[in-house]
């Protein structure tokens, strides 16, 4: 099966160059094309993408409010938003999570970047640009974000707040099962039952959570500053 993509961008050469890009791959299918953030959210609900490779300035509705109106109340279930931008400003970076996005690239990716990052968000693992995520970790270390639902994390085992604690310090699955002495199956398990018990799209939500809850020290991962 295809991992099925909506394109939304303002500019057309843009648009079809990342079109084309996708659609050269094998396991990936550009379904539609949209220029401006209204008919992201109509090919969106429409055609039931996999993938919406978002841009964040565009006309009529820009692509946050877009990304926030197809995964808000009432989303396709299964359906992901790969934000793509020029801006990797800390409100940016925060307002597209905050609505839900799963990953976020910066338009200097290369096609390979591209690529694989729209097969990551597909597959449910999120993504997020490493420039980006630094900067995100100085947001939270700057305005020291509340918990958002301290109850949700009592409902976690010590084993998945581990687990959680390690996804936020953005290890993989791989690396987890090592710093734990598990088995990356289980790792896996314990990450769907964390995502399922707080009802959390994917492993970016989750990093999001992660930090807002307290649960990780965002100085402590950020030692650059």
């Amino acid at each position: 099966m295809s991992i099925r993509v909506v394109v939304a961008n303002d500019q057309p050469v843009v648009r079809t160059g990342f079109a084309m890009i996708l659609d050269a791959q094998s396991d990936i299918a550009v379904v539609g094309q949209a220029e401006d953030g209204e008919r992201a959210v109509e090919l969106g609900r429409w055609l039931r993408p996999d993938v919406v490779l978002m841009d964040i300035r565009m006309p009529r509705m820009d692509g946050i409010e877009a990304t926030r109106r197809l995964l808000g109340s009432g989303r396709e279930d299964g359906l992901r938003v790969l934000v793509l931008t020029t801006f990797d400003l800390d409100d940016y970076v925060y307002a597209a999570l905050r609505a839900g996005a799963s990953g976020f690239l910066l338009k200097d990716a290369t096609g390979d970047e591209l690529v694989g990052a729209v097969r990551v968000v597909a597959a449910g693992d999120g993504l997020l640009a490493p420039s980006v995520t630094r900067r995100l970790i100085r947001e939270f270390a700057r305005q020291g974000r509340p918990a958002p639902d301290g109850a949700a994390l009592d409902g976690l085992s010590g084993r998945e707040r581990e687990v959680l604690g390690l996804v936020a310090r953005g290890m993989s699955n791989a690396e987890i099962a090592v710093a734990l002495a598990i088995s990356e199956h289980t790792v896996k398990t314990h990450v769907a039952h964390l995502l399922g018990k707080l009802d959390l799209r994917d492993r970016v939500q989750a990093v999001v959570f992660a930090y807002e809850a307290g649960l990780v020290r965002p100085a402590q991962e950020d030692p650059a500053g």
